[in-house]
């Protein structure tokens, strides 16, 4: 299905503009992207620009290349799709991490408290409560406030969380200090794959790593409850994604548009833009400049 997408000329976690194009998404999901495999793409309506592709195996770009001649490629990113599985015992899942990261896990995890306030969602009721909590943490994000990717608001996101808790195909967490909510995972399902979609924290509280302790919390969860058989960390690369995985999939979004000159001169110009990014990050990496540039990306 064709739609408008703001794609963004982005530095860091600050959206500098967006360029809007008509495009058809298609989404490989991680199982797809673990075998190497590509969806059928639709067929383009005349009112479509192309489209975008993410989380194609890398290994696939060239097939898919020559597949669409007509079309013009653009690579927006390339990345490692982490995923954590979830066979076994969390013992063992913790076995997997250095011994340097297992202990700073656990110290920031005691640092939280001896005993965490977390609340798990649909196993607590009513996920009206969990979306209210959660959007109450999300609106303070920078996610939210400055890529306009917090949790979604409103009754038709409501509802729609409602229908998958309905047939168990959710999972909510909140994490309590002092009774008020200080962090939130969502993380909708698919099959047996619980996907990472929305994680926000308080930021009045990042000096207590309320993210990285909430996410430890609900892979322990997880173990324990056996429903899942994999936790799906989704496109991009962070720490906090590789942290918490033990494995990956060679990944890149891929942008196939139609040679009109609107469409290229945007496309060229968002490759060209990322391209400088790239660049600039590789200078100042290490450098004096580095930490500068942390704070004026901020």
């Amino acid at each position: 299905m064709t739609a408008a997408v703001a794609l963004p000329f982005r530095v860091g976690a600050r959206t500098l503009w967006r360029v809007r194009l008509r495009l058809a998404r298609v989404a490989v999901s991680l199982e797809q992207a673990q075998a190497g495999t590509v969806p059928r793409l639709p067929a383009l309506g005349s009112e479509s620009d192309g489209y975008l592709i993410t989380s194609l195996p890398e290994e696939r770009l060239p097939d898919v290349r020559a597949a669409h001649p007509e079309l013009r490629p653009f690579v927006r990113q390339l990345y490692r799709r982490n995923f954590a599985s979830l066979e076994g015992s969390f013992d063992d899942y913790l076995a997997g991490f250095s011994a340097k990261s297992r202990s700073t896990l656990k110290r920031k995890v005691r640092k939280f408290g001896e005993t965490l306030d977390v609340r798990a969602w649909p196993s607590s009721g009513d996920v009206g409560e969990f979306h209210r909590l959660a959007r109450s943490v999300s609106a303070k994000t920078y996610q939210e406030k400055l890529l306009g990717a917090g949790l979604p608001d409103g009754p038709e996101a409501l509802a729609r969380m409602r229908e998958l808790a309905a047939r168990d195909a959710m999972r909510g967490w909140i994490l309590f200090l002092e009774g008020k909510p200080v962090s939130y995972l969502y993380a909708p399902a698919e099959g047996p794959t619980l996907i990472y979609s929305h994680l926000g924290y308080d930021p009045d509280f990042a000096d207590l790593s309320p993210g990285t302790v909430l996410q430890y919390e609900a892979m322990r969860q997880l173990f324990a409850e056996g429903r899942f058989a994999l936790f799906d960390f989704t496109e991009g690369e962070g720490q906090h994604k590789r942290q918490f995985g033990t494995g990956a999939a060679d990944c890149v979004d891929l942008l196939l548009v139609r040679p009109a000159l609107r469409t290229l001169a945007a496309a060229y110009a968002l490759d060209r833009f990322d391209a400088a990014v790239a660049l600039a990050k590789r200078a100042v990496k290490g450098g004096p400049l580095e930490k500068l540039a942390a704070r004026l990306r901020r």
